[in-house]
C-alpha cells in the first residue's frame, strides 16, 4: 500500500509543501518522510516551523546530536528542511544554516563467487533464486528487482528495462544468458502455479496483483545465507555490491561499472576498487621489484618524473 504522509488534519503550510512535492513528482515515501522530518521539527520548536529563525535551526541540530540521532536520521531531516527553507517558505537564508552529518564511508561487504554461487543454491525456491540471481547478475538494487515486470526482460537485445530507478531515472541493465536461462525457469514455475499474470509483476507478492516487498528479498537472502554457511552479513544490496566487485576484477573499465549500476558520479563507483582484492594483488608492490633487482644484483635506475 503506498503510504500517505500524514493522518493528521493538513495545516496551510503542510498542504503548501505536499503541493509543492506533488508538482515536482517525488515518491510518496519522500513526501512522507519530509512531512516526519518537519514535524519533527515542529514540535521540538512548539510552533509553526514558518516562524523559525537561525538560533531555532541551530539548537534543533544541537539538540539532534545531544540525544544520539544517527547521522542517516540528521541527514534526513536536513534534506526536508531544505526543501521547506527553499522551496515552500523561499527562506534560503535559513536552509544554509543546516549542517549535514559526516557519515563514516564503510567499505561494502563483499561475497566470493564461489558464496555467491552457494546462496543462489540454497534459495528457498525458484523464485527467490531467480530474483537474487538479477540483484547479483544485473546488480540491481532490491528495489528494482521487487518492481520488475515481465515485459522489462527483452530477451531479444538481451537487457533488462529499469524503468523509474533511483532518482527516478530509466536505465538498461544487462541481461546474461546464464540469467536469461534462470528467469525462463521461473517464467515456466510461474506459469505453471499461475501467479504470473499477463503484463503483470515478474516477482509477485502474495496477492500476484502487488510486487514481492523488499522485507521479502531481505528475509530471503538471510535465511539462503544462513543456509549456505556464509557467516558475512549478507542482504540484497551485498549481491549488487558483490556484482560490482566480480566485474571490476575482470578488468571491465569502471566507466561502464558506472552505467550498470546507475550511478550519477564515477566517485560513488570508483568505492569498489577498495574492494577488489584480485585487482589490488595484481599489483606488483615497489619492494617485490627493489628485492628483485638486488637480488639481480642490478643498481637500479633514478626514479623517472
Amino acid at each position: 500500500m503506498t503510504p500517505q504522509p500524514t493522518d493528521r488534519p493538513f495545516t496551510p503550510l503542510r498542504q503548501r509543501m505536499l503541493d509543492d512535492m506533488a508538482m515536482r513528482a517525488m515518491h510518496a515515501r519522500t513526501q512522507h518522510d519530509y512531512v516526519r522530518h518537519v514535524r519533527a521539527f515542529a514540535a521540538f520548536l512548539g510552533r509553526s516551523p514558518d516562524t523559525a529563525t537561525a538560533e531555532d535551526v541551530r539548537r534543533f541540530q544541537l539538540h539532534q546530536r545531544e540525544h544520539g540521532v544517527g547521522e542517516g536520521s540528521i541527514n534526513g531531516s536536513v534534506s526536508a528542511l531544505r526543501f521547506l527553507f527553499e522551496v515552500t517558505l523561499e527562506r534560503p537564508d535559513l536552509s544554509r544554516r543546516l549542517v549535514l552529518a559526516r557519515r563514516p564511508r564503510k567499505l561494502p561487504d563483499v561475497l566470493s563467487v564461489d558464496e555467491v554461487a552457494r546462496l543462489l543454491e540454497a534459495a528457498p525456491g525458484i523464485k527467490y533464486r531467480a530474483a537474487l540471481g538479477v540483484a547479483y547478475g544485473a546488480g540491481l538494487r532490491v528495489s528494482e528487482v521487487a518492481h520488475l515486470k515481465a515485459d522489462d526482460i527483452d530477451s531479444k537485445r538481451m537487457l533488462i528495462r529499469i524503468e523509474e530507478g533511483k532518482g527516478r531515472k530509466d536505465r538498461n541493465a544487462m541481461l546474461s544468458p546464464q540469467l536469461l536461462e534462470l528467469l525462463r525457469l521461473w517464467w515456466r514455475e510461474g506459469k505453471r502455479r499461475s501467479v504470473l499474470l499477463p503484463h503483470g509483476w515478474l516477482f509477485p507478492g502474495r496477492s500476484y496483483t502487488d510486487p514481492i516487498s523488499t522485507r521479502q528479498l531481505h528475509r530471503a537472502v538471510c535465511e539462503a545465507a544462513e543456509a549456505a554457511g556464509i557467516r558475512k552479513r549478507v542482504s540484497p544490496h551485498t549481491l549488487r555490491h558483490s556484482f560490482a566487485t566480480h566485474l571490476l576484477e575482470q578488468d571491465v573499465d569502471i566507466r561502464v561499472i558506472q552505467v550498470l549500476l546507475g550511478h550519477s558520479k564515477l566517485e560513488t563507483t570508483a568505492l569498489y576498487t577498495k574492494v577488489a582484492t584480485r585487482t589490488i594483488r595484481a599489483v606488483t608492490s615497489p619492494l617485490d621489484r627493489l628485492m628483485a633487482l638486488m637480488e639481480g644484483q642490478e643498481t637500479p635506475g633514478p626514479p623517472a618524473g
